[in-house]
């Protein structure tokens, strides 16, 4: 029987069955609050069940949020970078897919827990529920049908994953996720939640901000903005989520580059067409983009780019990112 029909108690069963105490387990992530509040449940959920846990993510962690839900509520990772597979005899992937990200190809996955769309990844025990507003309800589940009540850390990660990745309620959700959150809100400590939350912009980036507003375009109710070199491409994001405050702004797409890969982030107002679908079929063919209704993502290897497409001219780099967007974006 498929997971996702279980009850709470057997899938929490059918997810321990797949571990012993000589296990040294390894769970893997792409860091955001919601991989990173659900690692923390998964391994709380094995603790004292296995010999070792390790958590492993495998982006390069910069945006300020991120880094400080890190550090205040001790989340102790690695990159993947130093860790060897070897040394660890299962493998747990957490508010991901195998094919999110090519460290993940070669490995042999006993559990793979995500709510985004299904694609059809081989593991033991998948617990896959795209429906979902967020991992972090999932794994809340997971802790109430062990009867484990999560610690003030942990429950603040779970809260502000939710809050995350369902945009305060705006993004779809199910009733699953206000419980879910309802029930954190008994243990989280909501003004570290909230301290968290806001710490969102680092000084250094305010230059960005200057060149997107110098150098937007406004196309039909979208605005294209282009960053250039980044050090960070989850600036991306915050520029975005900015030009979507403006009232005659129905899609934000920011693009900007970042170790020798374009990231190209889209927004739009949820009442247009499906965001993730829209990046896919701009940006598909050339590397891993997608997402949803109203926020998705796109990461490019440069090389992957035509030939004709030369980063370097940005007039010309704008002009081929809109022509590739706009028809996509404006067909009903």
């Amino acid at each position: 029987m498929p997971p996702m029909k279980m009850r709470p108690r057997e899938r929490l069963q059918r997810f321990y069955d797949r571990f012993n105490g000589r296990d040294h387990v390894l769970i893997l992530m792409t860091a955001d609050p919601d991989a990173m509040a659900s690692a923390m449940a998964v391994k709380r959920l094995l603790w004292r069940k296995v010999a070792g846990i390790t958590l492993a993510h495998t982006n390069v962690i910069r945006r300020p949020d991120n880094l400080t839900m890190i550090r205040l509520l001790g989340i102790d990772m690695r990159h993947v970078a130093e860790i060897d597979p070897a040394n660890f005899n299962r493998f747990v992937l957490v508010d991901s897919q195998p094919s999110h990200h090519e460290f993940f190809f070669g490995l042999s996955f006993d559990v793979i827990i995500d709510h985004h769309p299904d694609t059809s990844p081989k593991a033991a025990f998948t617990d896959i529920r795209s429906h979902y507003g967020a991992t972090a309800t999932l794994m809340t589940e997971y802790l109430r049908a062990a009867r484990i009540k999560p610690s003030k850390k942990l429950a603040t990660a779970l809260f502000h994953a939710i809050k995350t990745d369902t945009r305060n309620f705006e993004r779809q959700t199910l009733i699953e996720d206000v419980l879910a959150f309802q029930y954190l809100f008994r243990y989280a400590n909501i003004p570290l939640a909230r301290h968290i939350e806001q710490a969102d912009l680092q000084m250094d980036f305010i230059k960005y901000f200057r060149r997107a507003i110098a150098d937007r375009r406004f196309r039909k109710g979208k605005i294209f903005v282009h960053l250039g070199a980044v050090h960070n491409p989850d600036v991306c994001v915050l520029v975005a989520e900015f030009f979507m405050r403006i009232d005659t702004v129905h899609w934000s797409i920011v693009s900007g580059i970042c170790e020798k890969r374009l990231t190209v982030v889209f927004r739009n107002d949820g009442l247009r067409r499906n965001a993730g679908k829209v990046a896919h079929e701009s940006f598909g063919a050339f590397g891993s983009a997608g997402g949803h209704k109203t926020m998705a993502r796109g990461e490019l290897p440069l090389a992957a780019l035509p030939d004709n497409v030369d980063t370097r001219d940005t007039k010309k780099f704008m002009n081929w990112l809109i022509n590739r967007v706009q028809k996509r974006a404006d067909h009903r």
